[in-house]
């Protein structure tokens, strides 16, 4: 490709950055009782990232993460979910999980447990909702992971219990887990914590690093 070719691709779609934006996950209650006010915050959060131009990511089910899902996409916000399917038919007939407001669905074909782990490593930061069993799952690999966590707090279910679990599992993994009550501080508070601990690795790998890829 040419100079010539890039400056028609930068004239195109603007400048180009030399790795993805910041990614958030939402981990949640997908069933069971969910309080409304947590519904509404949620959304609310969503909304936040989409507004700040950020990707949202669920594991494409209902509930707590679609709200989030609905959220983001009210401000225009990019939406991929990570399908425990392996095709678009399974998606909707085994599974019956949500279609609306999804950008991209990769269908891993891994099932609802499997898919936990390619739902996490998508996500720069993982935010907790409400939640149960599976929840629980989804906060354990973060967690093993080193990944950013928030905790969405007030909102019930797993996201409640947090301090106590990390204060039980008495492991440093490098993992940093972010309280609040207020979702757009939430945000504000994984992004800093993105630009202080996350960014600054980014931009040492892509340092040297020819970012279109070399040919083998």
């Amino acid at each position: 490709m040419t100079n010539q070719d890039n400056k028609k691709i930068t004239a195109s779609y603007g400048e180009l950055s030399e790795f993805p934006k910041m990614v958030f996950g939402v981990m949640g209650s997908a069933g069971g009782e969910v309080p409304e006010s947590a519904r509404e915050k949620i959304y609310d959060l969503g909304a936040e990232v989409g507004k700040r131009g950020y990707t949202l990511v669920t594991g494409i089910a209902p509930g707590l993460p679609h709200d989030s899902v609905l959220g983001a996409k009210s401000q225009g916000g990019l939406v991929i979910g990570i399908s425990p399917a392996q095709s678009f038919t399974e998606h909707v007939e085994r599974y019956n999980s949500p279609t609306r407001g999804y950008d991209i669905i990769v269908y891993t074909g891994s099932g609802l447990m499997g898919r936990e782990v390619e739902n996490i490593q998508t996500c720069d930061a993982v935010v907790i909702v409400g939640g149960r069993s599976g929840t629980l799952g989804e906060f354990a690999i973060a967690f093993d992971q080193a990944k950013i966590i928030g905790v969405l707090e007030g909102t019930g279910g797993i996201a409640d219990h947090i301090d106590q679990l990390v204060e039980v599992i008495n492991k440093d993994t490098g993992a940093k887990v972010i309280g609040h009550t207020d979702p757009i501080e939430l945000v504000k508070l994984l992004e800093q914590a993105y630009i202080d601990d996350v960014l600054p690795g980014y931009l040492e790998l892509v340092e040297g690093h020819e970012t279109d890829g070399e040919l083998e």
